[in-house]
């Protein structure tokens, strides 16, 4: 992303941070768009304003996905606990005087949720969330986007996203063969139900 793409969308960001009070900003697209590069960099830039709190915390254990049969379809919306990320959202939204809440984290390594990872203390006036559902209107995903001030959808190159995640299931653990083949199978189905939510953004953000 160039830096004056970055800096206009760190002062829009800057914008909704407003001491005193609590905005959540939410940065929608396909797997592999950049969504996590692009928060984390808006967080770094607005520094004590803003706390990162990912959807992917959200993820279904190992072991309850194994129990569902749903292990091979891992990242798709029913393989989250949405209701619980709406619940948190909805929470975040209404910060309580002197009470500090814990968000969960996904550690890619172990490929599982943790718990009570990401501290959001109540004075932080921004709080930015990414993944994939955020403007998914079906099931428990429908109520997310009300609980939601702004959320911006990213639109990168698709040839350039689709090599991206190929890349990122190797670096974890995945052979060449079976990347392609859970991109294929797995990640592009859920990039094709992501696409429709893309006019319900406020803003569309074009990723190099």
């Amino acid at each position: 992303m160039e830096s004056q793409q970055l800096a206009e969308l760190t002062a829009r960001a800057r914008r909704l941070a407003v001491p005193g009070t609590r905005r959540v900003l939410g940065l929608a697209g396909a797997p592999g768009a950049g969504k996590s590069t692009l928060a984390g960099r808006l967080v770094e830039r607005l520094g004590p304003l803003a706390v990162l709190v990912p959807m992917d915390g959200f993820h279904l254990a190992q072991a309850e996905l194994r129990r569902l049969g749903r292990t091979g379809r891992k990242g798709a919306p029913d393989t989250f606990d949405a209701a619980g990320y709406a619940a948190l959202l909805a929470r975040l939204r209404a910060p309580e005087p002197g009470v500090t809440v814990y968000a969960p984290a996904f550690d890619r390594g172990l490929e599982e949720p943790v718990a009570g990872s990401i501290p959001v203390a109540p004075d932080v006036p921004l709080v930015v969330t990414e993944g994939n559902y955020l403007l998914h209107d079906e099931g428990p995903w429908a109520p997310v986007r009300a609980l939601l001030d702004e959320v911006w959808f990213l639109e990168p190159d698709d040839r350039r996203r689709v090599s991206r995640l190929v890349e990122r299931h190797i670096r974890f653990g995945k052979d060449r063969p079976e990347a392609e083949r859970w991109v294929r199978e797995s990640d592009e189905a859920n990039a094709r139900l992501v696409a429709t939510g893309r006019t319900r953004a406020d803003l569309v953000v074009p990723v190099p």
